[in-house]
């Protein structure tokens, strides 16, 4: 039995990793006639005592939104609508959050995120994902 895929979901981050993601997406989205959601989680990690923490979220926030701007002037570029969404909180947790209340039928990431630092404080998300993750996964390499 094959299930339609009707809503994808793609978390991103700003790593080559999370655009190779989006562009396995555009081509499912194009392929299932599905519609896509871009996520960029701001996650409230304890911060270095570089900076404060208001002004860390902020300057996560501003990237965040960014990351997402351009993510959704690709997807617009292949002539395809997405929605996007800023959430602040634990990744893996938000993402979860998100698969249930848009009933998304899909996940793709990427298998590395921003850097070493980060999968090492935090964890690696996709393999979370793999873990805990609600619906399917897929893990772009």
């Amino acid at each position: 039995m094959v299930t339609k895929i009707k809503k994808i979901l793609v978390p991103l981050d700003g790593s080559k990793f999370s655009e190779k993601a989006l562009q396995y997406a555009c081509e499912m989205v194009k392929a299932f006639d599905a519609k896509i959601i871009l996520l960029y989680v701001v996650e409230k990690s304890p911060t270095l005592n570089i900076l404060d923490r208001n002004e860390y979220l902020k300057i996560i926030q501003k990237y965040g939104t960014n990351t997402l701007k351009k993510a959704n002037d690709v997807v617009l570029k292949k002539g395809i609508n997405a929605k996007t969404i800023l959430k602040k909180g634990n990744i893996v947790n938000e993402i979860e959050k998100i698969v249930k209340t848009e009933k998304c039928d899909l996940i793709i990431v990427g298998n590395k995120g921003l850097g070493t630092i980060t999968r090492v404080l935090l964890g690696s998300v996709s393999n979370k994902l793999a873990q805990s993750s609600s619906c399917s996964l897929l893990i772009v390499k």
